[in-house]
């Protein structure tokens, strides 16, 4: 199961989530949502992980990353039958 850190106003995790919900995932079996608005334990943790103060931040066991194109792209390649 991944997660993916992000906040609901974030137009690049909008994208995202929508791609999450074209590929059929399910939340809770498939991944997990956490918010990482600024000031949020989530956001420290997106910093702690990966360096930056950015999100879409994707973790999939040791895969880490940010950027919502390549996060879509991953999802893709590992989730379409």
């Amino acid at each position: 199961m991944f997660r993916l850190f992000q906040f609901d106003s974030c137009p690049y995790c909008a994208k995202v989530r929508r791609a999450i919900q074209d590929l059929g995932l399910q939340e809770g079996k498939d991944f997990a949502y956490v918010e990482a608005s600024r000031g949020t334990p989530g956001r420290e943790e997106v910093i702690k992980l990966g360096g930056l103060s950015q999100v879409p931040f994707l973790v999939d066991g040791n895969v880490q990353m940010y950027e919502s194109q390549d996060i879509i792209g991953y999802l893709k390649e590992k989730y379409s039958t």
